[in-house]
């Protein structure tokens, strides 16, 4: 049985929230996130909560950092300290369960708002509208420019920091569930399904299933994404996410057909001898005398073409 030791601040029991932010956590430290949230408590009188989970990452230390920063903060806060690890899905279904508000904002632990009124633009989305899903994009203002981070930051800045124009054309694709509003019977309709492990796409599946049911709005209220990885870390990310790819594939051919990324999949699939070409594909994305824009597409096409194999 995993074991969930809950930290409730001063502040929670007397709260009636109207918006809940879910926050989950694996051996990163959240506090500097619970800290900035925290600066605009003084605007929302309490109509915000924040529900943290440490799935799983029995690191003491870290525990005892997070259980104090909860215990300090002005808003209404909880964290969730498991002793096992149960993965992104189960992960979020379990912060759902555990949320007071109408509407819930799922937020990755290594996002950093843009601006000081990103939490209260987020509650007053939910007050004048009451939007079924809103996303509410992110960016990399605030990122590191680190050479190491150089491949990441280039395909993210063309593939997922897209304006809010541009992401309504395509709603459910440019849904991430680091900055991602949800009302409570959204997702009590449609939760995250916990049969997807490992790394990617479960997001992006539940938001074809929701897109065909609820209306996705996409929203200019952006966060930025902390957590770049190196090529090395970015490739065994797309190697766990082979068998997520093919079950959205599975289960919604009809969108899954128009990304680029299954396209590209399908035409490697014609490619003689694929499987000994793939670790040319990975050692070009690695080689840092590679022009970065060169590494890029070689990690795109690696990812192409382990993704060959599920379609």
């Amino acid at each position: 049985m995993n074991r969930a030791v809950l930290t409730d601040n001063a502040a929670r029991r007397q709260a009636r929230p109207a918006m809940s932010v879910l926050i989950p956590f694996f051996r990163d430290d959240p506090c500097d996130l619970l800290q900035l949230l925290d600066e605009e408590a003084g605007a929302l009188e309490s109509a915000v909560e924040v529900v943290v989970l440490d799935d799983g990452t029995n690191d003491a230390d870290l525990t005892a950092g997070v259980q104090a920063r909860i215990r300090a903060m002005t808003l209404p806060a909880r964290l969730i300290s498991l002793n096992r690890n149960e993965g992104r899905s189960r992960g979020r279904n379990r912060l759902a369960a555990a949320a007071r508000g109408g509407s819930w904002l799922f937020l990755d632990s290594d996002m950093r708002p843009d601006h000081r009124r990103f939490l209260w633009t987020w509650a007053d989305l939910v007050a004048r509208e009451d939007p079924a899903v809103a996303f509410g994009g992110f960016s990399l203002l605030q990122a590191p420019t680190d050479a190491q981070y150089s491949v990441h930051r280039a395909m993210a800045t063309r593939g997922e920091c897209v304006p809010y124009g541009e992401r309504a054309r395509t709603p459910e694709k440019y849904v991430y569930t680091s900055n991602l509003l949800v009302r409570r019977d959204v997702f009590e309709a449609e939760a995250f399904d916990g049969t997807f492990t490992g790394w990617g796409w479960e997001d992006v599946e539940w938001a074809m299933r929701v897109s065909r049911r609820f209306r996705v709005v996409h929203v200019d209220n952006p966060a930025t994404h902390m957590g770049l990885d190196t090529v090395e870390a970015l490739a065994g990310k797309y190697e766990q996410s082979a068998d997520n790819f093919a079950r959205i594939v599975a289960r919604h051919p009809d969108i899954v057909r128009t990304y680029p990324s299954y396209r590209a999949a399908r035409l490697l699939k014609k490619v003689p001898a694929l499987a000994r070409l793939r670790p040319l594909m990975k050692r070009a994305a690695v080689t840092s005398w590679v022009p970065t824009g060169t590494r890029a597409f070689s990690l795109r096409l690696y990812r192409a073409a382990l993704y060959a194999e599920k379609v």
